[in-house]
């Protein structure tokens, strides 16, 4: 291929991320600072992940279960760090209500909140994209593309590029979702975003199936747009219910 094919690929995964940071999260600075401290944190958190996981699992096999494995305990570490970082967001809220309140200023209000879970979601997004498309991308600048046995029909690198768009989207509102569940402690929340955190992982292993990626892909998108479309209600609800 050439660079316009890597470019288009890294486009595919990560344009609505520059969308959203040129239409949003600029204009703050105090988003940015969360957006990047949030991309760290998680990096960080795939990169320990990823160091149990190659200590204990052994992939070479070739059976099913190390993958089961590997998503299941993916998704619980990470549904856990994200629970530590609500918890580390709550104790700078604090701080910073407690500053605005000696220099006589107004606190967060909620879409303050609503825009600061919006930057961490995205630097959630970002993390898992460097972390596992980004990453694999560098050949595809060359001049060829290259495919896989189990998916001749769609290129690696355009697969790769849709999952990980797949996972930006879910990622990002997925933080908004579960830090208003954390915060107003509403369970239809709280267990909304791991659950569709879970399908959307044990959806990647269709992939490994014949063909499995014309179906995995698509279905990986649905539950991108479910996920948008649910914290699209949740936050229209919340705004309506505050008066703004």
């Amino acid at each position: 291929m050439t660079v316009a094919a890597g470019v288009g690929y890294a486009l595919i995964a990560l344009g609505p991320a520059f969308s959203l940071f040129a239409g949003v999260i600029a204009r703050k600075p105090f988003l940015v600072l969360t957006l990047l401290s949030s991309t760290l944190f998680w990096l960080v958190s795939l990169i320990v992940l990823s160091g149990i996981w190659r200590g204990v699992l052994c992939l070479k096999s070739g059976a099913w279960w190390p993958y089961v494995i590997l998503i299941l305990t993916s998704v619980a570490f990470q549904e856990g760090v994200r629970l530590v970082f609500w918890r580390l967001y709550k104790k700078v809220e604090e701080m910073l209500d407690a500053f605005a309140d000696r220099i006589a200023k107004p606190r967060l209000c909620l879409t303050d909140k609503m825009l600061i879970s919006l930057a961490g979601g995205l630097g959630h997004g970002l993390a898992h994209a460097v972390f596992f498309c980004l990453s694999l991308l560098t050949p595809a600048f060359g001049r060829a593309t290259f495919y896989v046995q189990r998916c001749s029909r769609m290129p690696f690198f355009l697969v790769s590029a849709i999952i990980s768009l797949g996972f930006l989207v879910i990622h990002t509102f997925s933080m908004i979702i579960a830090f208003n569940g954390y915060g107003e402690r509403k369970k239809s929340d709280q267990i909304f975003v791991p659950v569709v955190h879970l399908i959307a992982a044990v959806m990647t292993l269709i992939n490994l199936a014949p063909g499995g990626c014309l179906i995995g892909t698509p279905l990986l998108c649905v539950m991108a747009a479910l996920t948008l479309q649910y914290s699209w209600r949740m936050v229209g609800q919340r705004l309506t219910e505050h008066g703004h």
